[in-house]
């Protein structure tokens, strides 16, 4: 399958968008809050942008996040770049997308689970999404044991959102031995807590989890700590 890149496609629209009001780089990096030279590479394709930035980006462009992708999807056909008949709902992925799973979600709660892959839906992200159901199955998983032995190790999630209060193995316990491990300590993870004040919060930030989300998930709360990570997105496609 073919691929489209992304990163140039969304700096290239943003480019044509600046372009066609008669702003320049500063003009839009004004707007948009952001360096100049943060532009400068977005439109470039050299910089892959947060959420946020892509928000901020396609708001002060007089657009959202789905019109600005949406015209870049519709450059990728008329350039043969997608996937001759493409089924409905298929996505546009980065030519990074080659792991395996890209978000670990460790979850034991269906509706909070729901809710997550909603908020993935409403970012209209469609990175692949593993889901497990508790922490034996979580160690099992990213240790690449029991079940799950016959995954190499090399398939590194490249985000895990972890519950704490997880069944069979806690979701701190968990989170210790990512951390103790020599070959999983730099993963990223982000802990999952039904409150800011849930005694196991801090100690999961002593433990080294990067970010933290009060559940239940949703836009703009997860956009907001995804430039802690180098996650490549994948974008769905308009009418899903």
């Amino acid at each position: 399958m073919e691929t489209v890149d992304v990163k140039k496609g969304f700096g290239a629209e943003v480019r044509r968008r600046r372009n066609d009001l008669g702003w320049s780089q500063e003009d839009l990096a004004d707007r948009a809050d952001l360096h100049r030279t943060y532009v400068s590479d977005v439109e470039a394709g050299k910089r892959n942008p947060s959420l946020q930035s892509m928000q901020r980006l396609a708001v002060a462009l007089g657009a959202s996040i789905g019109t600005v992708f949406g015209s870049v999807e519709g450059m990728a056909e008329r350039s043969g770049l997608m996937r001759t008949g493409a089924e409905p709902g298929g996505a546009m992925r980065t030519s990074a997308e080659e792991t395996e799973v890209e978000i670990l979600l460790v979850e034991d709660d269906p509706h909070d689970i729901e809710l997550t892959m909603a908020a993935f839906k409403k970012a209209r992200l469609t990175n692949r999404v593993e889901v497990l159901h508790d922490g034996a199955e979580a160690l099992d998983f990213v240790f690449c044991q029991g079940a799950y032995a016959k995954r190499s190790r090399a398939d590194r999630p490249q985000l895990v959102l972890l519950d704490l209060q997880l069944p069979k193995v806690h979701g701190l316990e968990v989170l210790r031995r990512i951390r103790s491990d020599q070959a999983t300590r730099m993963m990223p993870v982000a802990v999952l807590t039904g409150s800011r004040k849930d005694e196991h919060l801090q100690r999961a930030l002593e433990l080294g989890a990067d970010a933290y989300l009060v559940k239940p998930v949703d836009f703009q709360s997860f956009s907001m700590i995804t430039p802690k990570f180098s996650l490549d997105w994948t974008l769905l496609k308009d009418g899903v």
